[in-house]
C-alpha cells in the first residue's frame, strides 16, 4: 500500500500578527436628561500607545473615559477593553484596567503603603509583589516621605501620587488618568511623564485626559480632540500640523478646532 511521504516543515516564518486592540469604543453615546455628553463616538487605542483626550470643560472628557472604564453604562454603543465586552463582561474587562480620577479618592485613616497594599490585595497580587513594584514606584515617583503617614495629612498631590501607585500595583495594560498633573510639582511632572512612555514601551496603553497642552504634545503618540460630545479629530502631532494651517503648535490647533463645530478626520 502507497503511504505518503512526510511534508518538509515550512522555513518560512509565521506571519507576525498584529496586536489587538486594547480600547475599542465603537458608536458610544451618553447623555444625561437633556445633556448629550457624548454623541457617537468611536475610538480605538492600541497596545504602545500614550493617547492624549483633549477638549474644552464640559467637552465629554470625564463622561468618556468613565465609559471606558465601566463606571458609567452607555446609551448605546459597545465598550472592549482587551478584547472584552464592558457590558457583557465587566468583572474581565476591569482586570485589564487602572483608573486614576482628576480627584483622587483614599481612605483617610490608612496610611499610604496601606492603601496601596490593600488595593494589591483586591487583585491579588502577593504581597511580595506588591513590595518589589512599590519599592520601584516609590523610586519614580518619590514616596518615601509621606507614604507611612495617614491619607488624610495628605496634600492634593500626595494623594496624587498615592493613587496613582495604588493603580499600577497591578500591573494595568491600561492606564486611565483624569487630569494627572494638577497639584504636582515639576519633578514629579517630569517623572510622569517618563513613567508614561515606559508603561507604552513595554507595551501597555494610556488613556490620558488633560488640559496642559504642552504635556499632551511632549508625550502622546496621538491625540484626540472632542467638542460638544463629539469626537473631532485624531490624530499624531505631525498629522495634526500638516492637516491643518492653525500653526506648528498644539495650542493653536486646539484653539482652532474647538472654536467651531465642523468634525474632522485626520
Amino acid at each position: 500500500m502507497h503511504q505518503s511521504q512526510p511534508q518538509p516543515a515550512s522555513t518560512q516564518p509565521p506571519a507576525a500578527q498584529a496586536p489587538a486592540p486594547c480600547v475599542e469604543l465603537t458608536g458610544v453615546s451618553k447623555s444625561f436628561g437633556d445633556k448629550h455628553a457624548v454623541v457617537d463616538l468611536t475610538l480605538t487605542l492600541m497596545p504602545g500607545e500614550v493617547f492624549a483626550f483633549l477638549g474644552p470643560n464640559g467637552a465629554g472628557k470625564t463622561t468618556t473615559l468613565k465609559t471606558t472604564t465601566g463606571l458609567l453604562r452607555p446609551d448605546r454603543g459597545t465598550v472592549r477593553v482587551c478584547g472584552e465586552n464592558m457590558l457583557r463582561n465587566g468583572r474581565a474587562a476591569k482586570q485589564h484596567i487602572a483608573y486614576v480620577p482628576d480627584q483622587p479618592f483614599l481612605y483617610d485613616k490608612l496610611t499610604g503603603r496601606e492603601f496601596i497594599t490593600f488595593t494589591g490585595d483586591v487583585y491579588g497580587v502577593p504581597r511580595a509583589t506588591v513590595a518589589r513594584r512599590l519599592a520601584r514606584l516609590d523610586e519614580r515617583l518619590d514616596l518615601e516621605g509621606f507614604l507611612d503617614q495617614i491619607a488624610e495629612s495628605y496634600s492634593h498631590g500626595m494623594k496624587q501620587k498615592t493613587a496613582l501607585a495604588a493603580a499600577l500595583i497591578h500591573a494595568p495594560r491600561l492606564l486611565v488618568v483624569d487630569e494627572p498633573i494638577v497639584g504636582l510639582d515639576p519633578r514629579t511632572i517630569r517623572a510622569l511623564k517618563v513613567l508614561f512612555r515606559d508603561i507604552a514601551q513595554a507595551g501597555g496603553t494610556v488613556f490620558m485626559s488633560t488640559h496642559t497642552l504642552d504635556v499632551a504634545e511632549a508625550v502622546a503618540d496621538r491625540i484626540g480632540i472632542i467638542n460638544h460630545g463629539h469626537l473631532i479629530t485624531v490624530g499624531t502631532m505631525d498629522e495634526l500640523r500638516s492637516h491643518y494651517a492653525a500653526g506648528g503648535r498644539l495650542e493653536d490647533i486646539f484653539l482652532t478646532l474647538t472654536d467651531g463645530h465642523e468634525e474632522h478626520d485626520v
